[in-house]
Order: structure tokens, then C-alpha cells, then sequence
């Protein structure tokens, strides 16, 4: 009998056991959150009663968010649900491996290895022609985040994926931090219409608890979706998830995210002067609420893993969060979400209490 394969427990931000962090600049919700219209749609969401099995409505709304028709979306009961779906469905239709990211989110390759699938990942400028084209035979799972966690930047293979498909691959497009882009230099970049495209709006409604997410199909891959619809489970998305996906689709709410984004460009630009005045090294390039930093400890340790883990843990004694990137493949670095000024002042106070 072979072997199941050894499979990493997921890392995450967020609540743990010490409970949820006074100052918890983990996870890249959005700070000015929670949405008040979205709030007051789950206060008023009926738990009596099951949602309608083939989310109709909804589907009919996100479908007009989009301008694509109900048929291409898929309904999803997290992006992490959608992330094992999808990554199923590939396992049962030939493809052999997924490629990622040079750094990306766990569950990517978690749920590739659950399958027995090889995990490739792409060179930081992976672009046409290059590793992240679809010039390799082997069927495969492309992954890719716009913009790209952890390091908020643009995906260079975006650009490979403006060409058709190859056949039997597929390519996958997470959104998850789509809306909380804070670029002002250029305009958003285009969508590759070749590519699924995975929407989580808890993050940018700052209503991380609601577990609620969906996938538009690209125009040619509209018969992918009953198949993806009969893997899931009866009612895979609750009352709640529901209100939320329903609240996401309408122009307040729409209007409500873009007026939070002056102010989280403001509050970065502070953190992230912070850092450096702190002696921190920020990686440039973050498009998004986020953006990776190494600590001092760090750059000057032989072990940066071990300092960062060590500092990372006294800070948690002191209600104060980091996002540890070593699962990511970046040890000694930390990831921080864009938080208000009054957690910027704790975390700056802890350390000038340290003498650094």
C-alpha cells in the first residue's frame, strides 16, 4: 500500500489560541471595515430557513456585478472551499500538476498535494514564453493572485495569460485582494478573459467571519460548471454567506469599498514609514493593504526563522500580531496588513520600550 503523501497544516493569520490580537495586523482585511451595509444585511439575513439549493437570485445578481450571465458563476462556500474544488475537479480531468506563484497561499498546494499532484512553481518573472506559459504538454492547474499575497505585487505570467488555454489545463485567478489594490500609478490591469477568476469579498467588507465566496467561469469553460456545482455539498454557502455575497453585489456597497481606499493608501504610507524608522527592511512593490517587511533580528541572524519566530510570539503576549512568512517561503520576513493609526502606535511602542 503506497503511502498518503505528508501534507503541511495550513498557516494562518487571525483569532488563535491566545484569542483574537488587540492589534492584529495578520490578515489583510480591510481596516476601515466592517461594511455597514453589509453588516446590517447579516443582522437581517433569516437562519430559519435554507437558502435556495441553486442560489438563483444570487447567482443573477454577481452574474450583473460582472456583466457575464448566472451560467458562469459558481457559488462557493469560502475561497479555501473553491481553492480544493477546482483543484478536485482538475485531478478527475487528467491534469497532473499545478504551477505557482514563486510565494502564494498554502492551500494551493495543499489541496494539490491531497491529490497527489505535482507542486511547480514559477520563477519571480515568470512572463510570455516563459515558465509561466502553457507551453508545457502535461495538463496543468495555473494559479495566480491579482495582486499577489504575500507581497501585494503584479503577477508577471498575467501577461502569458491573455492567449488561449492549452488543452486539458486550466487557469485560476484569485481576486481575493482584487478590490483592496491601492495602486494610483497606473490603472487596474485588465482581467485575463482566458482565466476563472475567484472573488472572496469578506476581506474587502472587513467581514472576515462570514464564510462565503464565488468563481466566474471564463466564456469558453461555462460546461466546467455543472461539474463543479455536483462536487460540492447540499448548500455549500449558509444565510449569512448569502446576505453577504447579495450585499457585495449592489452599488453602495461597491461605492462603500473604492471610498475606503484614500484612507488605507494614507494609514500604509504611515505604517510603512514606521518600519523603516524602526529599522525595518520593507520590500517595495505592494500594490495592495499589505506589504512584507524582514526584521532587524533578522537580517543579522544566522537562524532568521528561529529570531523571527521568537519575536513574533513575544509580540502575541502583547496583543500584537505579525503574519510570520516562513510558510510562504520567506523566512525571516513577516507580511503586515495595513491597520489604523492607533495600532500603528502600539506596535511602535512595544519596540521603542525594547530600546530598538
Amino acid at each position: 500500500m503506497v503511502a498518503p503523501p505528508a501534507i503541511l497544516p495550513g498557516v494562518h493569520g487571525g483569532p488563535d489560541a491566545l484569542g483574537v490580537p488587540a492589534h492584529d495586523f495578520s490578515t489583510n482585511s480591510n481596516a476601515c471595515g466592517p461594511c455597514p451595509a453589509a453588516l446590517s444585511a447579516l443582522q437581517q439575513a433569516d437562519a430559519t430557513r435554507y437558502p435556495d439549493p441553486a442560489y438563483t437570485a444570487l447567482r443573477a445578481a454577481l452574474a450583473a456585478l460582472h456583466g457575464v450571465a448566472p451560467d458562469r458563476i459558481v457559488v462557493a462556500g469560502s475561497a479555501s472551499e473553491f481553492i480544493h474544488r477546482i483543484t478536485t475537479w482538475a485531478r478527475l480531468h487528467g491534469c497532473t500538476q499545478v504551477l505557482l506563484p514563486p510565494h502564494s497561499y498554502g492551500d494551493y498546494a495543499q489541496a494539490a498535494q491531497a491529490h497527489g499532484l505535482a507542486v511547480l512553481r514559477r520563477s519571480a518573472k515568470a512572463a510570455v514564453g516563459g515558465e509561466g506559459s502553457d507551453a508545457a504538454t502535461p495538463a496543468t492547474l495555473h494559479w495566480a493572485c491579482e495582486p499577489a499575497s504575500p507581497l501585494g505585487t503584479a503577477d508577471a505570467a498575467l501577461a502569458a495569460w491573455h492567449t488561449p488555454t492549452s488543452p486539458g489545463s486550466v487557469r485560476m485567478l484569485d481576486c481575493a485582494y482584487r478590490p483592496l489594490r491601492l495602486a494610483t500609478s497606473h490603472s487596474d490591469p485588465e482581467l485575463p478573459a482566458s482565466a476563472w477568476q475567484l472573488w472572496s469579498p469578506n476581506k474587502s467588507l472587513g467581514l472576515t467571519g462570514v464564510r462565503a465566496a464565488y468563481a466566474v467561469a471564463p466564456a469558453e469553460a461555462e460546461g466546467m460548471v455543472p461539474a463543479l456545482q455536483s462536487l460540492a455539498p447540499s448548500w455549500p454557502v449558509g444565510a449569512h454567506g448569502v446576505a453577504l455575497l447579495a450585499a457585495w453585489a449592489t452599488p453602495a456597497v461597491q461605492q462603500w469599498v473604492a471610498a475606503c481606499l484614500p484612507t488605507l493608501r494614507s494609514w500604509k504610507d504611515r505604517q510603512m514609514a514606521l518600519c523603516t524608522q524602526l529599522g525595518w527592511s520593507v520590500v517595495p512593490g505592494s500594490l495592495a493593504n499589505y506589504y512584507v517587511a524582514t526584521l532587524p533580528t533578522a537580517q543579522c541572524a544566522d537562524d532568521s526563522s528561529a529570531q523571527t519566530a521568537n519575536l513574533l510570539a513575544a509580540l502575541r503576549q502583547h496583543g500584537i500580531k505579525l503574519r510570520d512568512c516562513t510558510s510562504f517561503g520567506l523566512p525571516g520576513a513577516v507580511r503586515l496588513g495595513v491597520l489604523p493609526p492607533a495600532s500603528q502606535d502600539a506596535l511602535q511602542a512595544y519596540f521603542q520600550n525594547l530600546g530598538l
